[in-house]
């Protein structure tokens, strides 16, 4: 068997140690002391995809090749998705295959649903609009901890005339209750669409529409379901929209935060005022995505020369720069990347680039990077090195920490992803038509 460089070893070492948030001792059960904070008033606590108070935590026993597919595979996955939504076309979510994790989404946050209630670690995505969750006799779902409808005195299926059955994929009539199938990467998933009360933090939200999942086939579906925070009519946003009157922001803690606990804030209270913004795009064929307007990228203080129609938004194929929750690192189509790419070369004189994965501005000596600044109408968003750049555990190895969106995926969107999000305070305003940043330690 090929192996691999020690370079690649001790980088790979230390993302899988960011990513799995192992403190010092006694972590991994998932109910240590990190995660059994309490959510309050209208703000819940969202963990990693890999945290120990995760049910998507990657899987052991992984060889380091296996790693590296898997972490190779896992943006591209989600960039095929948002690419599939971009254009209008019907798809699910991919998934990468095999043993791999879900990458899509990549943080979750508790949910209680029923009375009494019953607590559920649900998947949060930005880029998506139904909740559903995995209920008790379901076949083939992966998860031990199933919502049980038996035990909810508030349960109740939603009729084949509602509104909402025609608003899921694929609905169908099992007597006059309405059912729907869907595929979610390499699973299909088999539901019964129902209400039910969902408890947010302290926010009880009554008759909540979800798909309770009896039947799914493969393994890619979160185990604790998904609940979407897109801009659809079966959103958080829309269902919820009297109590939160469609605002949310959330903050992504850093990689090397120890507890790895995030917030999302729901409704317009407590938001940041000292806040700049930049209008929400709305793409009418996918009306879903968090669309705005990138009119430059800046690397230091010089302003990249990137061709306008590398950020020009354009419902029509879908062109443009979305925000997403669940992509990891930032992806531009390829005639931007390679511009600021180069730029930030550039600023790094002559010292010698290697490539790793998916990463290709590596570099082994100390670096002390360039801010980038990401130009919005109305608002710029200046990066840091911690948000720019990934290091090897030893030092020795510091990779500019995006990349070209994937060729084979025919990607015409730009997009603006997690780790390039976090310790900011994200605003989503969409009764104003507007998205805010501001700086925020919230490790």
């Amino acid at each position: 068997m090929r192996t691999l460089h020690p370079l690649i070893i001790s980088l790979l070492t230390y993302l899988l140690l960011l990513l799995s948030d192992l403190p010092s001792s006694g972590a991994g059960s998932g109910h240590d002391s990190q995660c059994g904070g309490a959510d309050r008033g209208s703000t819940l606590r969202v963990f990693h995809v890999s945290s120990p108070c995760s049910p998507l935590k990657p899987p052991g026993g992984l060889s380091w090749e296996e790693s590296v597919l898997r972490m190779q595979a896992e943006d591209q996955a989600r960039l095929q998705f948002l690419t599939s939504l971009a254009g209008g076309v019907k798809s699910s979510v991919p998934i990468a295959s095999g043993r791999q994790i879900v990458q899509s989404p990549t943080y979750v946050a508790r949910v209680q649903i029923g009375t009494p209630e019953q607590t559920m670690l649900m998947a949060l995505d930005t880029s998506n609009d139904a909740a559903w969750v995995p209920c008790s006799g379901c076949i083939g779902c992966a998860s031990s901890t199933v919502f049980d409808p038996a035990k909810s005195t508030s349960f109740k299926a939603v009729g084949c005339q509602a509104a909402q059955c025609q608003q899921v994929p694929n609905p169908t009539c099992s007597g006059s209750a309405c059912s729907f199938n869907m595929t979610y990467g390499g699973s299909s998933i088999a539901a019964g669409l129902f209400q039910d009360t969902f408890r947010l933090a302290t926010d009880p939200v009554a008759e909540y529409t979800f798909g309770c999942i009896q039947k799914v086939t493969g393994t890619s579906a979160p185990p604790q379901g998904l609940l979407g925070l897109g801009r659809g009519p079966l959103s958080l946003v829309s269902q919820a929209q009297r109590l939160y009157k469609s605002t949310f922001s959330y903050c992504l803690p850093s990689f090397r935060s120890l507890s790895f606990s995030g917030s999302l804030r729901l409704g317009p209270a407590g938001q940041p005022i000292r806040i700049k913004y930049t209008p929400l795009l709305r793409n009418p064929r996918r009306s879903s995505l968090y669309y705005v307007n990138l009119m430059g990228i800046r690397v230091g203080r010089k302003v990249v020369d990137i061709p306008p129609e590398a950020l020009a938004f354009n419902p029509t194929t879908g062109a443009g720069t979305v925000f997403d929750s669940g992509t990891v690192f930032t992806r531009l189509v390829e005639p931007a990347y390679v511009a600021v790419r180069d730029a930030f070369r550039a600023r790094m004189r002559n010292a010698t680039v290697s490539s790793l994965g998916g990463f290709d501005t590596c570099y082994s000596v100390p670096v002390l990077a360039p801010t980038i600044t990401f130009m919005f109408a109305g608002m710029n968003m200046t990066l840091p090195m911690d948000n720019i750049l990934i290091h090897s555990t030893a030092g020795s190895l510091s990779c500019l920490a995006m990349a070209a969106a994937p060729s084979n995926v025919n990607s015409v969107l730009n997009v603006i992803a997690s780790m390039q999000q976090q310790n900011h305070r994200v605003l989503f305003d969409v009764p104003n038509s507007r998205l805010g940043v501001s700086r925020e330690p919230c490790s």
